[in-house]
């Protein structure tokens, strides 16, 4: 097998470390690593595999001789992603800049892999908490086919980068201490609270996160028909987001049949006992890949309905590991662009 050359751009911040790590754990084959960022994080060392690399500037010149790409976010992708493609690599994108553009294919490889192969240079990693929904209801969808979708999400202030973590931290001390908040990435306190608004307020007062969970995941699975509405919400979590789903299918699907669904999907694991008190929880979801399901159970309130609660880990599932498991596509079904 060949390796091959890549570039990480913002490999400096939670998500592009934690593409280095992922990487590495999946053993990617790697052969020329460059890792890039902006002016404030260039000269920062970083490991992989042992190796320490030296954090460069990014310009469009940092994508010479490289095969893939992997955007970590933000709007690096805008600046240099066309820079990227032109020279040649693969530009797999975590940030919003193209999931919406239909010239980009949008991909969750347990999902719609082979979208993969239309791609004309570049790749977009849909938004976190599609991810791990898309996920779940992929099964569900190919069995009885989703007529609608209900999802209240439960979102990580790792959401938000480390500064959301620092201020969750910072806060509950000094509440705890008697003490002010002074909130500053988030709009109110975090700390033992709740704000249902992530993102900026939007057509019919639904926010930017909840329109990019009815879009894109209408266009992941393909098919427009499918009616969703989202609530997103910022909780006193560091890591691992959680999601309240209600789906209604045209076919009728009992508890019983949806956990069996659920247990042969692959990057599912079902953790549904609940006489034993078992379920997902963010607490133990945290660094790993997989999409937990539980508290499987069917709607009493309407005939073909379900509930389900999922949580998967939002840096790794939610973006570095898609991002590889992406890149491991590109690979497998011969997708680099001609040099």
């Amino acid at each position: 097998m060949r390796n091959y050359n890549i570039v990480i751009v913002g490999a400096s911040g939670a998500v592009g470390q934690e593409l280095i790590k992922i990487l590495e754990e999946r053993n990617f084959p790697v052969g020329e690593l460059k890792l890039c960022a902006t002016m404030r994080s260039a000269g920062k060392e970083l490991l992989f595999r042992g190796k320490p690399y030296i954090v460069e500037v990014t310009t469009p010149d940092s994508f010479n001789g490289m095969d893939i790409a992997l955007f970590a976010g933000g709007i690096a992708s805008k600046e240099f992603g066309p820079a990227a493609v032109e020279r040649g690599a693969v530009v797999i994108d975590n940030s919003s800049n193209y999931r919406m553009d239909h010239a980009v294919p949008l991909v969750v490889p347990e999902v719609n892999p082979e979208d993969v192969k239309w791609h004309k240079g570049i790749i977009a990693n849909p938004n976190c908490s599609t991810i791990q929904m898309v996920v779940a209801l992929k099964p569900i969808h190919d069995a009885a086919v989703i007529k609608r979708v209900v999802v209240s999400t439960y979102q990580a202030v790792s959401g938000a980068g480390r500064e959301g973590i620092d201020e969750l931290m910072s806060q509950s001390k000094s509440v705890l201490e008697q003490g002010e908040a002074n909130p500053k990435v988030f709009p109110y306190q975090i700390a033992f609270n709740l704000i249902p608004h992530i993102d900026v307020f939007m057509d019919m007062d639904y926010t930017k996160e909840e329109w990019k969970m009815v879009k894109e995941t209408q266009k992941i699975l393909h098919d427009d028909s499918i009616a969703i509405t989202a609530t997103t919400v910022r909780v006193p979590v560091a890591r691992s987001h959680s999601e309240s789903i209600n789906i209604e299918t045209r076919k009728k699907l009992t508890a019983a049949e949806a956990k069996k669904l659920f247990s042969e999907f692959s990057g599912i694991v079902v953790i549904d006992e609940p006489a034993e008190r078992k379920y997902p929880m963010p607490l133990f979801a945290s660094d790993l890949d997989e999409v937990f399901v539980g508290r499987i159970r069917e709607d009493n309130s309407i005939p073909n309905g379900l509930n389900i609660w999922v949580v998967a880990d939002q840096i790794r599932k939610g973006a570095a590991t898609n991002t590889i498991q992406i890149a491991e596509l590109v690979v497998k079904y011969g997708c680099l662009l001609k040099k």
